[in-house]
């Protein structure tokens, strides 16, 4: 059992920087492949970035130079780096866990999920 707990939400005027948490407990995150998913009023939730238990990353066109993934398996967190944010950015972000080694983005796979971060881009 994994519990995931997201942190570094906020309010921010577009263009501006946030960078997201996720610190893991129960296991080493270093067996899990982590993703992070957004989520905006009324809309499905939706596949941001994913990085490998080797490390290889992955990103939505959308958010693609300016949202970076990285992890710290020493401290078994995962990171969001997000520039240049936009308006549209504006969700819930919520941090995943898969024990797959398959790269893949639909949400139904992801075996851990934390409860979330608000992010409010402001124009």
């Amino acid at each position: 059992q994994v519990q995931l707990v997201e942190s570094g939400g906020g309010l921010v005027q577009a263009g501006g920087s946030l960078r997201l948490s996720c610190a893991a407990s129960g296991r080493s995150l270093s067996v899990y492949a982590m993703g992070w998913f957004r989520q905006a009023p009324g809309k499905e939730r939706e596949f941001v970035a994913r990085i490998s238990q080797g490390a290889i990353t992955s990103y939505v066109d959308s958010v693609k130079g300016r949202f970076t993934i990285s992890r710290d398996n020493g401290k078994n967190t995962v990171y969001l780096q997000m520039n240049a944010l936009k308006p549209e950015d504006t969700a819930v972000y919520y941090c995943a866990a898969d024990r797959s080694t398959v790269m893949r983005r639909d949400a139904v796979f992801y075996d851990y999920w934390g409860q979330g971060t608000q992010v409010t881009v402001s124009s």
